[in-house]
């Protein structure tokens, strides 16, 4: 197993603080190596030239995490696994890595039926095994299912003709070896691009992990993959991936292959160190669990985008300035409604500092109210519901024609409060469970 001698891993929740000096260990404050704290530090700057923030540095004894959660290896073996603050005080490391899965399954499109429902909830360990470990599962399926083959020609030199002669290349055979023929004929071979792909992934998952049942299935099926080699190009290979219905047994494979080659990373990650780190933005993650929510309960003639493209904020010199990308845009039989998502913990009982709501914000929805409304209509920030924040707040009214709602979406419940005040279109079925509850 390729485990980094002194490897161990550290659990916190975005925003916490990480240093090198000892501490007590908790969800919001965590002790690491100073060999692991130079290595974020070096992945910071990384993300800060792609456009984003990791983390803030203070000195060179103390940093603070931002709000991407996941898994980040470091090359002296120590796990940093970044769970979601979903609570604005209290909660536990298991219900947040299940929160994490749960989010994660929506971002791939996965349903929970087909991952099972239990595993999210049994399976309590960073999120990188849980990853891995369900690769293995879908893989070791595919295997037993037996691999997809194809014909592939093959140009040699043998002592025997096999299959097509090539004549140009045999006619110029020197001399003395004219009992060597120059032949084309087909080979049946697993080496076809969605074989390679998941070769690579196996191999990653095989030098990455740190449960012993998951390296002895990651052993098992590296011999029984042994005669496919790995990809060397993913990206062309990711698209020569083939979707015809004589590769349907691997389509469950397949999310779980391009989350562990980074195909989902908002940011690569690729260095010198090659160990297996999954990270992701929370409010894209937040975004996608809502979207997909509201799919399930719109009608089917209802168009939903994530996001909407449609709009600039102004003309300049005729040419459009600024363009307005809200979360969410729904339109259904001439109406339309603008969704917002914000991945933060507000209080409903805080009036006095603004509930926690940023001006900037409200700035935002009130251009995107005119340009995609017509200063007329509802629109909403969802945010997620806390201990603090369960109830809609009173609308907010830009004029009489243009409203605000601010609406709590339950995480665990799967529920937005407060949704009948944008008067959205329901599905048959939306309503019924309604109705029932």
């Amino acid at each position: 197993m390729n485990i980094a001698a002194g490897s161990r891993t550290v659990s916190v929740r975005e925003h916490a603080w990480l240093c090198t000096d000892p501490v007590a260990a908790t969800l919001d404050c965590a002790q690491v190596s100073e060999s692991a704290f130079d290595y974020l530090c070096r992945l910071s700057e990384r993300f800060s030239r792609g456009g984003a923030r990791l983390l803030q540095v203070e000195g060179r004894r103390r940093l603070k995490l931002d709000n991407f959660v996941g898994v980040i290896q470091t090359p002296c073996g120590t796990t940093l696994e970044i769970v979601p603050k979903h609570h604005a005080e209290g909660g536990s490391l298991s219900e947040a890595r299940a929160l994490l899965r749960k989010l994660l399954l929506a971002l791939m499109d996965l349903p929970t039926r087909e991952v099972g429902a239990a595993s999210l909830q049994l399976f309590d360990a960073p999120l990188s095994e849980w990853v891995m470990g369900r690769f293995l599962q879908e893989l070791d399926t595919l295997v037993s299912r037996g691999l997809r083959f194809e014909y592939q020609r093959v140009d040699e030199e043998l002592p025997f003709l096999r299959g097509q002669l090539d004549l140009n290349r045999q006619l110029r055979q020197p001399p003395g070896r004219e009992h060597r023929f120059h032949v084309r004929h087909e080979v049946y071979l697993p080496d076809r691009p969605e074989n390679r792909l998941l070769k690579l992934a196996l191999d990653r998952v095989r030098q990455s992990t740190q449960d012993a049942g998951h390296w002895r299935l990651a052993q098992e099926l590296s011999f029984r993959l042994a005669e496919i080699p790995a990809s060397r190009q993913v990206e062309p290979d990711l698209r020569a991936w083939g979707q015809d219905r004589l590769l349907a047994h691997y389509r469950p494979v397949r999310p779980w292959c391009e989350l562990i080659l980074g195909e989902h990373m908002p940011i690569a990650l690729a260095g010198d160190f090659q160990g297996l780190s999954l990270l992701f933005p929370m409010e894209k993650l937040f975004e996608q669990y809502v979207a997909r929510w509201l799919r399930q309960q719109l009608p089917a003639d209802a168009v939903l985008r994530t996001p909407a493209r449609s709009q600039y904020l102004c003309l300049h010199e005729q040419q459009n300035f600024f363009q307005l990308q809200p979360d969410l845009f729904i339109t259904h039989q001439g109406l339309a409604w603008v969704l917002d998502t914000k991945w933060k913990l507000i209080d409903a009982s805080d009036r006095t500092h603004k509930y926690g709501l940023n001006q900037s914000d409200f700035y935002q929805l009130y251009a995107y109210g005119q340009k995609y409304l017509g200063g007329e209509g509802r629109m909403a920030l969802v945010y997620p519901a806390t201990e603090r924040f369960q109830a809609p707040l009173p609308a907010f009214a830009f004029d009489e024609r243009l409203h605000l709602e601010v609406l709590p979406f339950d995480l665990k419940l799967d529920d937005l409060a407060g949704l009948e005040r944008l008067a959205l279109p329901q599905s048959f079925r939306a309503l019924e469970l309604a109705q029932a509850t």
